[in-house]
């Protein structure tokens, strides 16, 4: 219903709310409604509904061939009653009040029904002129409805929230200009306000909404279901359905064309469906995605939070927090190298573009809450994209905290995501070190900061499934890592997380091919960092002939090609990382290995292995000597004076990206930046050479570019 309509029809007093979202979500008001009989309500709700009627018939009869329409008078899911509420300037018989004994009563209104408690039954509205309806308040002046204040303090009742502005905007207390501002303050606006603060930038379901409140807003959990639809129809929280319809009106006689439905949350299609016992659905979908976070289904509540727009560019009113230009003045206190300096610095340019950010609406004087779009869709914004491609080794996150410092001296709120959870514990010292003075919040799978409230946020890929519109930086480190590489989820997840003027940093040694052509086409905007801080090359990889390791441990022996350079590496002190295809082969080799290497500690480990993070710690302290591993030790691991053996690297299980990365472990320390690389495998493959051409490229763009202490091979 239009709020400044003469008109009200209940469509239904309660239906599963993904069914109800479908029908919001796709809803259009028609002058002529106002003159729709019942029946031609039901068919508009029959149109609406008509796949999930069709599903739920089909579950429950043998009749292939009943009509829709008888569905919907049989179907309990549809609600009881239908009908017109308010019509041609009276209250009709479903918006009837219904007294009770002594001095209370109950009144039944399209908002639901509201205690009143001691009232008398006079008719006023806010306005002071008599109104037809009261729902505790009244339409003001234009017919705008008044809100009932839900929240009862102390046993009182709250003054209502009033819609009497001329614009029609929802203001307190009928308090408000033509934009709509701000009021006098009632106990429910008050908990709408605390709540929607409490939400800000985040998209959760209902059970987590409950954890929320109970660590940051104790006591908000009797009540708050008012708080959050007062804060929905301020435009400050959008509430919608976990699973939704992603069907879309086409032009032409097909105005409607059938799509699976998708997560909300995460964005994935959704082809499950159960009987469910909250809605009473006999085909209630679900997704199977993102089952891990929370069963996100099509009657399940999503709740998301809006959030202010995007820190303005200097170029569109704003400036640098000194007043100095960001290249020179957020550069020189981090120490970088020459080659790190020049990539920060072009990306501190790109942060630092100008660019509009209207407004909703073309407003520029507006209050800075951003109204939440109430249809919602799984389509989400494409915020501008920067790639900072630096070999391994070469100091990313160094390069990645003048960037950060820009944003939040300029009062945005920033996220540095990586996909793996070790990887997180790994850089958490690193960035609170570097920005003592930020609260940091870091999150993972069961984190104890789950609900801080914080301007610099360390997690995760799969955290960003929690938020929406809620960073105006978003760092995505290993962007070619497992699970976000070609997860499309993840994906989804971290574009829903920034703000549609936000940015994206983008950080990888081994971007992938679609980004590389992104590249070459002029499209993505990027630096890269060819050398490592130290100023010497990349060890280039050695390919030796070797049997694989199946053979050799059918033989119980190691090849003289591979056992040569293994025992150079060992006279020479080197920390030796031997990566190997499959977890199964772990502990065989490793035993091969000990009969090999007696007087040295050798171990293996995988993902499985509950004792890894120990065996790292022992690896990088120098008590474990050699290493056996799968690649789960490709990438955010440093140990100095390092050597990497890769042993059947002609496997298809190592492309190209993988073997860059594991060669990138060795000659990353400056005491000792020459650290040897051998490839062992049988046969040589596309993947080996395209992974030397790769690290020969990048030591000659570093010489060329002046970066490097001395030329390869010197």
């Amino acid at each position: 219903m239009d709020r400044n309509s003469e008109s009200m029809y209940l469509l239904s007093d309660g239906m599963p709310l993904g069914w109800a979202v479908e029908v919001r979500d796709h809803f259009k008001l028609l002058d002529e409604m106002d003159r729709w009989s019942d029946r031609q309500w039901d068919q508009m709700l029959v149109r609406e509904l008509q796949e999930e009627l069709r599903f739920e018939v089909r579950l429950t009869s043998s009749s292939k061939s009943r009509d829709l329409g008888e569905s919907l008078k049989g179907s309990s899911l549809l609600g009881e009653r239908r009908g017109w509420l308010w019509k041609e300037g009276r209250l009709t018989e479903l918006g009837r009040v219904v007294r009770g004994s002594g001095n209370s009563r109950m009144e039944e209104s399209a908002l639901g029904i509201v205690e009143l408690g001691e009232r008398t039954g006079e008719k006023v509205g806010a306005s002071g002129e008599s109104g037809p309806w009261r729902a505790d308040g009244a339409r003001g002046k234009n017919g705008a409805w008044n809100e009932s204040a839900g929240v009862k303090r102390n046993g009182t009742w709250g003054k209502s929230a009033a819609a009497g502005n001329e614009a029609g905007v929802w203001s307190e207390a009928g308090i408000g200009g033509g934009a709509g501002a701000w009021g006098e303050a009632t106990p429910l606006a008050e908990a709408a306000q605390r709540l929607a603060a409490a939400l800000e930038g985040r998209s959760l379901l209902e059970a987590e909404l409950q954890q929320l409140l109970a660590e940051r807003l104790p006591g908000f959990a009797p009540g708050w279901r008012s708080a959050v639809q007062h804060a929905h129809l301020q435009g400050r929280v959008q509430l919608t359905a976990g699973v939704a319809s992603a069907r879309r009106r086409d032009a032409g006689p097909r105005w409607r064309r059938a799509r699976a439905p998708r997560c909300r949350r995460c964005g994935s299609e959704v082809h499950r469906r159960t009987p469910c016992g909250s809605c009473g659905s006999r085909g209630c979908a679900y997704c199977e995605a993102c089952l891990a976070l929370g069963r996100s289904r099509s009657c399940a509540l999503l709740l998301r939070g809006s959030s202010a727009g995007a820190v303005p560019p200097p170029g569109a009113g704003g400036g640098t927090a000194a007043g100095l230009a960001p290249t020179e003045s957020l550069l020189d206190r981090w120490g970088l190298s020459p080659a790190q300096r020049s990539a920060a610095g072009q990306a501190l340019r790109f942060l630092a573009q100008a660019q509009e950010a209207p407004l909703p609406g073309g407003a520029r004087n507006r209050p800075a809450i951003v109204p939440v779009l109430r249809r919602s869709h799984p389509m989400v914004s494409h915020p501008p994209r920067f790639l900072l491609w630096a070999v391994t080794g070469a100091g990313k996150t160094e390069m990645i905290f003048p960037l950060l410092r820009y944003a939040l001296d300029r009062g945005g709120r920033v996220l540095v995501a990586t996909p793996r959870r070790d990887v997180v514990l790994e850089l958490a010292p690193r960035v609170a070190k570097a920005f003592p003075d930020e609260p940091l919040a870091v999150l993972y799978g069961g984190s104890p900061q789950r609900w801080e409230d914080a301007r610099l946020i360390l997690a995760t890929t799969h955290q960003l499934l929690r938020f929406y519109h809620a960073f105006d930086l978003v760092v995505i480190d290993e962007l070619d890592a497992f699970p976000y590489h070609n997860d499309p989820m993840l994906g989804f997840a971290a574009e829903a997380a920034c703000k549609p003027k936000g940015r994206f940093i983008f950080l990888s040694a081994t971007p992938p091919v679609r980004l590389q052509k992104e590249i070459r086409a002029g499209r993505l905007p990027h630096a890269k960092v060819p050398a490592r801080y130290h100023g010497s090359p990349l060890p280039v990889p050695e390919r030796i002939i070797a049997a694989n390791i199946e053979l050799c441990l059918r033989r119980h022996s190691l090849p003289p090609a591979l056992l040569r350079p293994l025992r150079h590496s060992e006279q020479r002190g080197a920390q030796i990382f031997i990566f190997v295809t499959r977890i199964r082969q772990i502990p065989g080799f490793s035993q091969l290995l000990r009969s090999y290497f007696p007087g040295i500690r050798i171990e293996g480990t995988s993902s499985t292995d509950p004792d890894r993070n120990e065996k790292v710690l022992a690896f990088r302290e120098g008590r474990i000597r050699m290493l056996i591993s799968t690649t789960i030790l490709e990438r955010g691991v440093t140990v100095p004076k390092s050597d990497v053996y890769i042993v059947d690297a002609d496997s298809d299980l190592f492309d190209e990206a993988s073997l860059v990365q594991m060669a990138g472990r060795a000659g990353r320390s400056k005491d000792d930046p020459n650290g040897k690389v051998v490839f062992a495998a049988p046969a040589w493959t596309k993947s080996q050479r395209g992974a030397i051409r790769q690290i020969r490229m990048m030591n000659a763009a570093a010489y060329k570019n002046g970066f490097l202490k001395v030329k390869e091979g010197q």
